[in-house]
C-alpha cells in the first residue's frame, strides 16, 4: 500500500478535531478509512451531483469569464498534479506568487454574495495546501455565477415534471431557463473573491495531521 497523502481539496476533512479539540475526529477517521478502501479495492468513491456536473461543464468558460471581467489577462488552466511528501493537488490557476481556484455556483442562492456566507474552513485549508505545494504567498478562491448549460436545465426541468406528475412543456422549460441563466445580471454581482495568505504554522499543522493519519493506518494493520 502506498504512503498516505491528502488531496488539497480534502485537507479540511482531516483537520476536523475530536471532542478534545486536539486529536483526530470521527470525520478524519472516516476519511482515512475511505482512503484505505480505495487502495485495497483499486476503486474511488463516485461523487455525483447537479452542482458538480455544472461546475465541470462550465469550468473553462468560468476561467475565461474571470480573466475578462476581473482583468487578470489570459489565464491558463493548470493540468499538472503537484505533490510533496504530504500533499497532492491540482490548482486551477498558477500565477507568480498567486494561486487561483475558481468555483461555479449552482444558482444565486448558493452564490456567496456576502462575506459571512463562506462558513466552512475547507477552502482556507485547500489554499494552504496549494501554497505549500507551489511556494505561493496568496490564494484566491473566486466564485462565479455562470449560465447553467441547456442539457442540465432540461434534465432539472424533466426531473421536476416527473416528480410532480406533469408533462414538460415550453413554458416550464422557459421558467427553468430564466432561473438558471444570468446574462442580464451585472458582472459585479456574478463574481466574489475570497483571499487567504500563506500561514506556515497552519501548513505545519497539516503535515502533523498527515503523520497522525499514517500512524492511525498503521494501528489498523495496514
Amino acid at each position: 500500500m502506498k504512503r498516505f497523502k491528502i488531496r488539497c481539496s480534502a485537507i479540511g476533512q482531516i483537520m476536523k478535531n475530536g471532542t478534545d479539540k486536539k486529536s483526530m475526529g470521527e470525520v478524519t477517521r472516516k476519511k482515512v478509512q475511505g482512503w484505505i478502501k480505495e487502495q485495497l479495492y483499486g476503486r474511488t468513491e463516485e461523487i455525483d451531483s447537479k452542482f458538480l456536473r455544472k461546475g465541470i461543464a462550465v469550468e473553462l468558460a468560468a476561467i475565461d469569464y474571470v480573466s475578462d471581467v476581473l482583468e487578470y489577462g489570459f489565464l491558463l488552466k493548470n493540468e499538472e498534479n503537484l505533490s510533496n511528501d504530504f500533499l497532492t493537488g491540482t490548482p486551477d490557476i498558477i500565477l507568480n506568487n498567486l494561486i487561483i481556484d475558481i468555483k461555479s455556483s449552482w444558482d444565486c442562492f448558493t452564490f456567496p454574495l456576502f462575506e459571512d456566507e463562506l462558513k466552512n474552513q475547507d477552502y482556507f485549508w485547500q489554499g494552504q495546501g496549494y501554497m505549500a505545494l507551489t511556494g505561493a504567498e496568496t490564494f484566491r478562491v473566486i466564485y462565479v455565477l455562470m449560465d447553467t448549460p441547456e442539457d442540465i436545465i432540461f434534465k432539472e426541468a424533466s426531473s421536476f415534471c416527473w416528480k410532480n406528475d406533469i408533462e414538460l412543456n415550453d413554458e416550464i422549460l422557459k421558467e427553468f431557463t430564466e432561473k438558471a441563466t444570468y446574462k442580464n445580471i451585472p458582472h459585479e454581482l456574478r463574481t466574489k473573491t475570497f483571499e487567504f495568505k500563506r500561514d506556515e504554522e497552519k501548513i505545519n499543522s497539516i503535515y502533523k495531521r498527515v503523520e497522525e493519519c499514517r500512524e492511525y493506518i498503521h494501528k489498523l494493520g495496514f
